[in-house]
């Protein structure tokens, strides 16, 4: 558990009333100069305060105070025991349900880490001359786009789009192909660990109209590697 969660834990014990008494001073003093923590503490409050109202009272069970009538009758020392024996069930039972309180409220409001972006560019080039495509991918969610930069569509012919990578054997695999207006399905990399994107080789190579009939490009391809959109991309060539 991180230090956050820890401080989560012990804030929510704090406003249901639970933390123990040394705690609940040094959280109390701590909270006086810290706007931080004072603010991250009326949070708690407000997200607690209708889950406590929900919380029904946990009464023991009428057999438990037949059994502890029954002992007092046989035996009036152990009056002060068997108090002691009741105050200690009650709390056991009011502080299990309290805990359970605490852990589904920690589950349910803690705040989750937001996802660093994940966008990623591939420029299409042969040599020195000007992209012809840009690829861009967002790996959180496997989406791609593919822009034509100076590519034009060709009479007859398709262009197609490639992924090699040594987790999927010799061979390169197809993407798909690039419709009339150089569409793609965006899922079409979905199945792909984002792990194995980011180092894969993709291309693009011109084939009879529809693809590939073979499986495998049947014209040069030409090529380009995922760089982060931080970051200028190298220059990529066959």
């Amino acid at each position: 558990m991180s230090e956050r969660d820890d401080l989560d834990l012990q804030i929510a014990e704090y406003v249901l009333g639970t933390l123990p008494a040394d705690e609940r001073n040094a959280l109390s003093a701590r909270r006086a100069g810290d706007p931080t923590l004072d603010a991250r503490i009326l949070e708690w409050e407000q997200r607690l305060s209708p889950l406590a109202d929900a919380v029904e009272p946990v009464e023991p069970g009428p057999e438990v105070f037949a059994k502890i009538e029954r002992a007092l009758d046989r035996d009036d020392s152990n009056v002060v025991a068997l108090r002691r024996q009741v105050s200690r069930w009650r709390w056991s039972t009011a502080l299990t349900s309290v805990a359970a309180l605490i852990l589904v409220a920690v589950l349910t409001f803690q705040p989750q880490p937001e996802k660093a972006p994940e966008s990623f560019v591939a420029v299409f080039q042969h040599n020195d001359q000007q992209p012809a495509f840009l690829l861009t991918v967002n790996l959180n969610d496997r989406q791609l786009s593919i822009r034509p930069v100076t590519a034009e569509q060709q009479p007859d012919k398709s262009y197609q789009l490639w992924i090699k990578a040594d987790e999927l054997g010799p061979n390169p695999r197809s993407v798909g192909v690039l419709g009339d207006q150089f569409q793609i399905d965006r899922e079409a990399l979905s199945q792909y660990d984002p792990s194995l994107l980011r180092g894969a080789t993709f291309g693009i190579s011109v084939e009879p109209p529809g693809g590939s009939p073979t499986g495998q490009p049947t014209s040069p391809a030409i090529h380009g590697f995922l760089y982060p959109t931080g970051d200028a991309p190298a220059d990529t060539s066959d």
